[in-house]
């Protein structure tokens, strides 16, 4: 791999968009040609064990490059935001001192956010309101909670998952304690890169063109195994309540298992999700700063020459003898 020289201030590429865009093939593209090591920013690849319902990039597919924050914690952790951007910015530091470039590759909007704009660390937890909270849940259905936060803070209901109430509950309760939505204390908070120019390449494509990439990768995953894949980590002992099951195609699979519903019904419920999924990523990407927006999919090589022809602009080139 060739060696990044080095820019003042020092550059981090981001490669960002929403699910089965390409991201990962762009980037790996460009960690070649620019001597880079990529840092992922997907809030389930860190967890190990849990592979095929991530698409995580097999080591013998990864072409000798380094890849960060992939299999870092454990299924029963809780890896917060405020973890990856501390990780991610010890990381960046790190791979600028070997002389590379940093490339974060991810569709987790609110983890790049949390690295590039800063985190609000909130209130303390306030357990009467949470039980508040979760009393609706349980009576109402957490997609209530949804409901409460798209009336409140419409930005936060969109990264967070109408099913996660874990993230519902927290959002609704800083709302409720400070009389501000969680967007708003955002406002306030400062990134923990700020010596670095950030490049944030962006891959959006059409709904059609997204639908059968997805539904492409449901059958590929279900090929791969990912019903065995989860039913090995259960029998290792991970708990069927562990964050990462809570995930798309985690989720849908334990209820699968758990006789909710059969296979057929699973893979169009999982495809679905999908292509819900990616319409938020794009809404929460359309409002971050700055973003360098190119029509996918990544790996086709004249994306790759619009986004060098992009670099080029902006001081890098590829170094010589890369792929």
């Amino acid at each position: 791999m060739t060696g990044y020289d080095g820019a003042v201030p020092p550059v981090v590429v981001a490669v960002l968009g929403p699910t089965a865009s390409g991201k990962s093939a762009l980037g790996l593209a460009l960690a070649a040609r620019y001597g880079g090591e990529v840092i992922s920013c997907d809030s389930t690849s860190v967890y190990r064990g849990f592979d095929i319902g991530t698409d995580k990039l097999p080591v013998e597919a990864r072409r000798g490059i380094p890849h960060h924050l992939v299999d870092v914690a454990d299924p029963t952790e809780v890896y917060t935001a405020a973890r990856f951007a501390r990780d991610a910015a010890r990381v960046i530091r790190e791979i600028h001192a070997r002389g590379n470039l940093p490339i974060l590759i991810g569709g987790t909007g609110f983890y790049y956010r949390a690295l590039t704009r800063g985190l609000f660390p909130g209130p303390g937890a306030d357990e009467d309101l949470r039980s508040r909270l979760n009393r609706v849940a349980d009576r109402r259905g957490v997609e209530r909670l949804h409901r409460m936060l798209q009336h409140v803070d419409s930005t936060s209901a969109a990264r967070i998952m109408p099913r996660d109430r874990k993230r519902l509950v927290r959002a609704l309760e800083i709302y409720l304690a400070t009389g501000r939505p969680l967007t708003d204390h955002f406002r306030t908070t400062a990134s923990l890169i700020t010596d670095c120019d950030v490049v944030p390449l962006a891959l959006r494509l059409p709904a059609e063109l997204t639908a059968g990439r997805v539904a492409l990768r449901v059958d590929e995953q279900f090929a791969r195994g990912i019903v065995g894949e989860v039913q090995g980590l259960l029998a290792r002992g991970v708990p069927p309540d562990a964050r990462p099951f809570g995930g798309l195609v985690y989720r849908q699979v334990m209820e699968m298992l758990g006789g909710v519903r059969d296979e057929a019904a699973t893979r169009a419920l999982i495809g679905q999700e999908n292509r819900r999924y990616a319409r938020r990523q794009l809404i929460w990407f359309r409002k971050e700063p700055n973003l360098i927006w190119f029509d996918g999919p990544g790996e086709r090589p004249e994306t790759l020459t619009r986004v060098e022809d992009a670099l080029a602009a902006r001081g890098l080139r590829p170094r010589g003898g890369a792929a």
